[in-house]
């Protein structure tokens, strides 16, 4: 029998394909499209997701159903000793604290790590988590570990529109009125817990510029590693390609010969920030 098999959801960013590449298993987060259930990257694709969003589509997110959950779970309990369960972080989602709480019926056979990552963060924590797995560590270890380092980590967001934040109530009419007559590009910040705002920017050049100083300034303050070298580096992006491999470009000439992964930013996070976004994230190698 297998030892630990790693289980992450969707907004890890890890597609159905590339999860049987690396290894690992991934629930597809539920989406609710004009009262349709979808999951991601099951019967949603990126494209199909936007094309929804602009269309002006009413798009709720959901959390994976218990069912589906614990019926992953027994299922791969048949074939490895125990599971490690990464799940997005528990102060964007519910989804966290109830898979803890399943995980108690499982007499320590299933661990659930409170990593507070998403997107290519929570991509990296579950390659780490592989890793470990593959190295002979057990489920809680992995859980340990993931739980100590997950501050380790920064996300940078620039958004194109503020449009998708008011819908979703997460500011005012009147602040998005003003941000959208003054042009301004917010930049948000995900370091830990929570999405906040970080600054705002007047051009798309000064947005990239306040994220790419960020990063800079995190290397040298926060990780003790101003050139990066003990780093992931990393992009994601919104429906613009394009756009998020221009920014690789300027990146590499700050830190070149790096390794930059680029990345669909998960449905999850699209669904509240729109087409058009632009990340840069940050985390330290295991």
């Amino acid at each position: 029998m297998k030892k630990v098999a790693v289980v992450t959801d969707s907004n890890s960013g890890f597609t159905q394909q590339q999860a049987k590449e690396a290894g690992i298993y991934v629930l597809p987060m539920p989406f609710f499209v004009n009262g349709t259930l979808y999951y991601e990257d099951i019967d949603l694709s990126q494209e199909q997701f936007y094309e929804k969003l602009e269309g002006n589509a009413d798009i709720s997110t959901s959390m994976p159903a218990v069912g589906d959950v614990t019926d992953l779970w027994d299922k791969l309990l048949q074939e490895y000793e125990e599971v490690v369960h990464i799940p997005m972080s528990s102060g964007l989602s519910g989804s966290c604290e109830t898979a803890i709480m399943l995980s108690r019926d499982y007499e320590g056979k299933v661990e659930v790590a409170n990593n507070q990552r998403i997107s290519v963060t929570q991509k990296q924590a579950v390659y780490d988590a592989k890793t470990l797995a593959d190295q002979g560590k057990t489920a809680l270890e992995i859980r340990e570990h993931l739980e100590r380092t997950k501050f380790d980590s920064s996300i940078y967001i620039m958004l194109d529109t503020l449009y998708y934040l008011k819908k979703g109530g997460r500011i005012t009419p009147a602040a998005a009125a003003l941000g959208t007559l003054l042009k301004l590009k917010p930049v948000l910040q995900i370091q830990g817990e929570k999405l906040d705002a970080f600054a705002k920017a007047r051009t798309t050049k000064q947005g990239k510029n306040i994220m790419i100083e960020a990063i800079k300034n995190d290397f040298a303050g926060r990780f003790q590693d101003p050139e990066g070298k003990n780093m992931w580096l990393e992009i994601a992006y919104t429906k613009n390609l394009d756009a998020a491999l221009e920014l690789k470009k300027e990146l590499l000439e700050i830190f070149p010969d790096r390794e930059i992964n680029v990345d669909p930013l998960s449905l999850s996070v699209a669904c509240h920030i729109g087409p058009g976004a632009l990340a840069i994230a940050c985390c330290k190698k295991l």
